[in-house]
């Protein structure tokens, strides 16, 4: 295979031009003006998961004194680190710019976010009371001295640094000096405090606002001649550190090690630029950070990820239109799901369709006298989850029940440890992952006693069972008792409890045995296809794609011919286009209203088109680490119908980005008549529905 200098783009920095996508989104005059607030929160999350993790891994490589080279894709770690805080320095500047540019087109709608000085009388009474009833009780202020031990700051709280220059009198001179505190911005209230409205006007003040201008509420014992207040916060390393102590349970040592993650070492420290330079080295000092670590000057606020939660005051003109989630063409909420799948493939493509036949089949399940057992995997809920009342139902019904959960699911362990505990204490088996392995497949297996004797019925999804996200993510679902499928599904589960025997699959991709094999391997079929001149192609949707081997191999089937076709929603570290490596692959990215989430795979296989959905991407971690279940298509209806969501996806001329070597992150512009794929996905389900 040909080799280039630059064959890859490094992951960190192209998750960071995955972000840069969404703060596009959030300068795009054409987005509703909320929807822009809140994609501006987005990204500030975004960015601090960013720094938990991928950050702190890099970091952790440097301080071991290690180049990182074999890890990093080349990339030397102490490089990466500087590299990393001068584009993020570039972008929150970039996102401040953005704010400022909201804001005022906020007021040109009557919407005005005001700070403490700029409150009327009426407004001043309202927040005083305000602050006395839902403020100060909650409120956790530290005063800082010599003889105080420096608190240990939560990850990713936000904290105002107080400083006050006091006046002591006596009778021959008057002295000044300096006392700090801190204050902790109370998670349990609104960051948006809506103001009454006056004249059709609506008033916002942030809460961190409303808390300065009731500084001398809470400092009136200091007798201070001025007072300021400034942002601070800190990111910590939200690496999992499990032990090895042998009498602890597997959810003794997650819990332990979530505990553990609030005392972790800072991988961030971000402060207001305005803060005195004696206030920010007295608190760099206490903290013992060094400006080697990521020390980055950002604005006024932080914690903008509670943008995301920007109250919608009424305005619907200000924010997307709802849709109304769609039937499946061939399923009425009326008699038996069961029913149906048996006898025929349904595809659920949310959230143009309900989730709710996801309720549905486990509900049914649950009361249905026929069915013995229900399996199935979880890797995130929702708060409050219906899919975890409808196994608990269906363990009160007698059914056994059995559910994968993976306590290692990224910054959901807490919530998984406390289902795990609820579904355990109702009856409900559960099964805590396999060692070495994230459970990370989305699947589930039900068995029902019929007169020909049991017969199995599943569903297997690209995401989560979360009734929540399925509204903004799109995710595919397939529903079906096609039995050497549904048979393969239950093999996963017995893997699940006999780990030590590998199991033989002909149907589904199951990582970590077969997904690297399996795919090569129809990788190859379209590289011989493309030699012999038949015409050969690929075509991928995926999350993110990292692994360098399967990277070769694209490239690799791009020298032989295969006309290539990826859209990939974050990382991607293929590079397309390059003349002699990869110039038969295209890819972009589509960063829209709804979190795009389907892995999909498509091969031509001489004309006889073969298509798999999957939970995984084409990462190190999902093909080796990882438990995936990809599915084939037999379906033909189905079948096409993915293929047409290929095609309207690839069709994006609004909302999709071009990768290319030079990362800038360019819309994709041609003559061809406009197409927002997001939109024209949901047009194509209400015409199926309408014909």
């Amino acid at each position: 295979m040909i080799k280039s200098k630059n064959q890859y783009i490094n992951r960190e920095i192209s998750w960071l031009k995955f972000n840069e996508r969404v703060l596009q989104e959030s300068a795009d005059k054409d987005v509703p003006l909320i929807e822009r607030l809140r994609f501006l929160g987005i990204f500030s999350n975004n960015l601090d998961e960013f720094f938990k993790v991928r950050y702190a891994t890099v970091k952790r490589i440097f301080d071991a004194g290690k180049t990182g080279k074999s890890v990093l894709g080349g990339d030397i770690a102490k490089d990466l680190l500087e590299e990393i805080t001068d584009i993020v320095i570039r972008q929150q500047s970039e996102s401040l710019e953005i704010l400022k540019d909201i804001e005022e087109e906020l007021e040109q709608q009557d919407i005005f976010i005001l700070q403490e000085d700029e409150l009327n009388e009426s407004q001043k009474s309202f927040i005083k009371e305000y602050f006395i009833k839902k403020v100060s009780p909650r409120l956790m202020t530290i005063i800082l001295d010599e003889l105080t031990q420096f608190p240990m700051l939560k990850d990713t709280a936000a904290y105002l640094a107080v400083k006050m220059v006091l006046v002591e009198s006596d009778t021959t001179q008057t002295k000044k000096e300096a006392q700090y505190a801190l204050i902790e911005i109370p998670k349990g209230i609104e960051r948006f405090v809506e103001l009454p409205k006056e004249n059709g006007k609506s008033f916002i003040i942030m809460l961190d606002d409303l808390i300065r201008y009731c500084l001398r509420n809470i400092f009136n014992m200091f007798n201070y001649e001025s007072i300021s207040a400034h942002m601070i916060k800190i990111t910590r390393d939200a690496e999992l550190d499990i032990d090895n102590d042998l009498s602890k349970s597997f959810i003794e040592k997650i819990s332990s090690s979530v505990e553990h993650r609030k005392i972790s070492d800072p991988v961030r420290f971000v402060y207001d630029k305005q803060i005195g330079k004696d206030t920010l080295k007295l608190l760099k000092e206490k903290m013992m950070i060094e400006d080697a670590d990521s020390v980055i000057p950002g604005g006024r606020y932080h914690n903008r990820r509670d943008y995301m939660g920007f109250p919608s005051l009424g305005r619907k003109d200000l924010l997307y239109d709802k849709i109304k989630a769609l039937p499946v063409v061939g399923l009425s909420w009326e008699g038996s799901l069961l029913e149906k799948i048996a006898v025929k493939d349904y595809l659920q493509y949310t959230p143009y369709h309900t989730f709710a036949y996801v309720l549905k089949f486990l509900r049914e399940a649950a009361l249905d006298p026929k069915v013995r057992t229900i399996k199935l995997t979880v890797y995130r809920l929702a708060n409050n989850s219906q899919v975890a009342s409808a196994l608990i139902n269906a363990a009160k019904n007698g059914k056994k029940v059995t559910v994968q959960i993976e306590l290692q699911a990224r910054f959901d362990e807490q919530a998984n440890i406390e289902y795990a505990e609820q579904l355990q204490a109702e009856g409900v088996k559960l099964i805590f992952g396999v060692p070495g392995l994230k459970v990370h497949s989305k699947i589930c297996v039900i068995e029902r006693e019929e007169s020909e004797g049991i017969k199995r019925y599943a569903f297997i999804s690209t995401g989560n069972f979360n009734e929540s996200t399925a509204k903004i993510y799109t995710d595919y679902t397939l529903f079906t008792a096609h039995p050497p499928i549904v048979k393969e599904l239950n093999k996963v589960f017995e893997f699940f409890e006999t780990t030590y025997k590998i199991k033989k699959f002909k149907h589904l991709i199951v990582s970590p045995h077969y997904t690297e094999s399996k795919f090569k391997k129809l990788i190859n079929e379209e590289i011989a296809n493309a030699i012999t001149g038949k015409e050969a192609f690929i075509k991928i949707r995926m999350n993110s794609f990292t692994s360098y081997k399967m990277i070769d191999k694209l490239y690799e089937a791009s020298q032989a011919g295969v006309k290539i076709q990826l859209i990939v929603r974050g990382v991607c570290c293929l590079i397309p286009g390059i003349k002699g490596l990869s110039e038969n692959i295209e890819a972009i990215s589509i960063v829209d209203k709804f979190l795009e989430h389907p892995r999909m795979f498509i091969f031509c296989n001489d004309g006889d088109t073969k298509v798999y959905i999957s939970s995984a991407d084409f990462m190190t971690r999902n093909i080796e680490n990882r438990v995936e279940v990809g599915c084939p298509i037999y379906d033909e209806d189905i079948k096409n119908e993915l293929l047409d969501t290929f095609e309207i996806a690839w069709s994006d001329n609004v909302k999709a980005r071009v990768f290319n070597e030079e990362q800038d992150n360019a819309y994709r512009k041609n003559d061809k008549p406009k197409v927002r794929s997001q939109f024209a996905m949901y047009d194509y389900y209400l015409n199926k529905l309408e014909n």
